[in-house]
């Protein structure tokens, strides 16, 4: 028997990809996550939180993704595609597959349509050195990846 079946058989999977087990708990705790920050209730962590919803780039059905946000002036946000692993997160993946159908909730708040744009260059920089300062965390995940972590600035459409 090889290690992988010993495993329990996780064969097609890709390190780092998640099972059945983990996404389901994931699913749940977005949902719990969802609710305290509809019911104005929006920090995770000492992290300010949003709703970020997106279109499946597959599936063409609705996602709601709880995420860290960063203030970026008056009428934008940035966030990080982390995902904690080697691959970006499906939620970065189906932004930039359907950005025109991008919106966002704060606590307390009805969703807003948004414009992402992945920064680069100085105007990542910057905002990466912003977002580690505020949260130092962020840059001990990206020193575990060889993946560089988009940073999205969302802005009022």
């Amino acid at each position: 028997m090889t290690q992988n079946q010993q495993a329990g058989s996780r064969e097609g999977r890709t390190r780092g990809t998640p099972g059945p087990v983990s996404r389901w708990m994931q699913h749940r705790m977005n949902a719990r996550m969802n609710r305290k920050i509809r019911r104005g209730r929006g920090t995770f962590m000492g992290m300010d939180v949003l709703i970020l919803h997106t279109v499946g780039r597959r599936s063409g059905q609705a996602r709601q993704s709880p995420l860290a946000w960063f203030a970026d002036g008056e009428d934008a946000w940035l966030i990080v595609a982390s995902g904690g692993g080697s691959r970006h997160p499906d939620w970065h993946l189906n932004l930039m597959a359907h950005p025109d159908r991008a919106s966002i909730e704060l606590p307390g708040h009805d969703a807003v349509p948004v414009t992402p744009h992945v920064l680069d260059g100085t105007d990542r920089e910057q905002a990466w050195q912003g977002i580690t300062t505020a949260q130092p965390r962020y840059a001990k995940y990206q020193q575990k990846t060889d993946r560089e972590y988009p940073v999205i600035r969302l802005t009022v459409r």
